[in-house]
């Protein structure tokens, strides 16, 4: 190749668009939907769905237990992303699905997310299939595995029972992907129920106590400005908090 002719490939190549993250064609599907629910999207930006679906190893076919699915923005992904061979169990605790009564009354209208089984059951009470789910996924929620309101219905979750019962409902392989709020290295348990934060240090003790395997940990959803001191509920960084993302498999 001539010089001249060198140098206008590449000038070609740098004229083409950098992709930087290119999502498995399912997770794209499923985030282009136009069946979202209204707003959904805006948050895409700061949740990074892509990212942690894609990394969670999520795929059609699957069949997927979110714990404490809230008012179900991941709920709704998961199940375009599942299709229609594949299904969600969406659960909450009877405080949850009242704290989220909204946006899941609008989310499960008729005709909607037909993969999708409602779960509302005690912690301590999943009473789940054995051997029956590819994936569980807890999102900005395995703290609350630590918080206690009495007065409104929320009593102390037996958090390694819990864990036990989720490892008996998962096949073999299967794996388990949680995001959380980071707490301060070697926060107590009870930062969960004080700042809504937990140490990811001891959010993989508990699961590796439970039986399950640490496989990989992604940055993608890392905020190094975030003050851990703060609940995540503070107005300066909701929606901002410093998160980590951790995957876990089942032997």
């Amino acid at each position: 190749m001539r010089r001249p002719d060198f140098l206008l490939a590449l000038l070609a190549l740098a004229a083409l668009p950098v992709q930087i993250h290119a999502a498995d064609p399912a997770i794209e599907s499923a985030l282009t939907n136009p069946d979202r629910l209204e707003g959904d999207s805006d948050a895409d930006s700061r949740r990074k769905p892509a990212e942690v679906l894609e990394f969670f190893g999520i795929a059609p076919g699957m069949r997927v237990l979110e714990i404490f699915a809230g008012g179900g923005y991941y709920t709704e992904i998961l199940s375009y992303v599942v299709g229609p061979e594949g299904s969600v169990v969406a659960h909450n605790n009877t405080p949850y699905l009242q704290y989220a009564k909204a946006s899941l009354d609008k989310r499960f209208t008729p005709g909607r997310l037909g993969n999708v089984e409602r779960l509302t059951a005690e912690n301590n009470a999943l009473d789940l299939p054995e051997n029956s789910f590819d994936a569980a996924v807890f999102i900005l929620a395995y703290h609350d595995v630590y918080h206690i309101d009495e007065p409104n219905g929320w009593t102390r979750i037996d958090g390694p029972e819990m864990l036990a019962e989720v490892y008996r409902s998962l096949k073999p392989g299967a794996v388990v992907g949680v995001v959380d709020h980071v707490a301060q290295t070697g926060a107590p348990a009870e930062t969960g129920n004080t700042l809504h934060r937990i140490d990811p240090g001891l959010l993989r003790k508990d699961l590796e106590s439970a039986g399950f395997l640490f496989d990989a940990e992604s940055d993608v959803l890392r905020n190094p400005a975030d003050d851990h001191s703060k609940p995540m509920f503070d107005p300066e960084i909701r929606g901002q908090t410093d998160r980590f993302v951790q995957r876990f498999r089942k032997p």
